[in-house]
């Protein structure tokens, strides 16, 4: 079956990346495994000979076909035919595992989806472009608003590389496979629109000083952004990207008690 641009589809025919993205996974039969886009069904059965009970969410309709008839009378297996944006979580038990190959332009919104969520996974295993999967593990100098999505509800873990031409068809670029393990509660407490909104601002202006992108981005002084960074010590010329989650939780108590957000 040819793949489909429109869905990023980018098949893995490898053995040992599939097993050992199983295998990262860490799955026990009692587990529930929710699979995003299982494509040719390749990494799902393996998923499915674990014995856990594999919840596989695909969009594309012309699939359905071929997976309905590989799994046909496995017990452990159901097959959703949904936009895994608007796939109600809800469904599924508490504790849930996500093993999935992303299409790339899905995983950003997907993280925030799946860490946001009222039921959100305990652990995800996910194959990713591997630029994206260095951004999820970056680390002050370099952070992101994905970096610091995924890193104030979770702990990512970087797997392993793997090459583009394991995959048909051939992508442009490699792919990694990560590991992130939500945490019992986030980095810190907060209210997370007011949080994310602080956030999306200091980030807004890539390369410009916090100064400059909070004030744009919150529609506020410069001169009340520079006596909040001042009250938390950050340096006046301070970006986003050299910014800790620590220097983050500083910036968000200040600002909330400075009515700022």
């Amino acid at each position: 079956m040819k793949a489909k641009k429109s869905f990023g589809q980018n098949w893995l025919r490898d053995e040992y990346v599939l097993d050992e993205i199983v295998k990262s996974a860490e799955i026990a039969e009692n587990d529930t495994v929710l699979e995003v886009g299982p494509g040719l069904g390749t990494l799902t059965q393996k998923l499915v000979a674990t014995g856990a009970d594999v919840v596989a969410v695909e969009a594309d309709k012309d699939l359905l076909p071929r997976l309905g008839s590989m799994f046909q009378g496995e017990a452990n297996f159901e097959l959703v035919n949904d936009d895994i944006l608007k796939f109600d979580l809800s469904k599924l038990n508490k504790d849930y595992k996500v093993v999935a190959n992303i299409p790339y332009y899905l995983t950003s919104n997907l993280l925030r989806t799946l860490l946001e969520s009222n039921n959100p996974p305990s652990t995800m295993v996910l194959l990713v472009q591997k630029e994206v999967a260095q951004r999820i593990m970056a680390k002050p100098g370099q952070m992101s608003v994905l970096a610091f999505s995924v890193q104030y509800y979770a702990k990512p873990e970087y797997i392993m590389d793997v090459k583009k031409e394991l995959f048909d068809p051939v992508p442009k670029v490699d792919s990694a496979v990560i590991k992130i393990i939500r945490g019992q509660r986030p980095a810190f407490e907060a209210d997370i629109k007011k949080l994310f909104r602080l956030v999306k601002a200091g980030f807004g202006e890539k390369r410009k000083m916090l100064r400059n992108s909070i004030s744009g981005g919150l529609g506020i002084e410069t001169l009340l952004v520079e006596n909040l960074l001042k009250d938390c010590k950050l340096k006046p010329t301070a970006r986003a990207q050299e910014l800790s989650l620590k220097d983050w939780q500083g910036l968000y108590s200040q600002a909330l008690q400075m009515g700022i957000i």
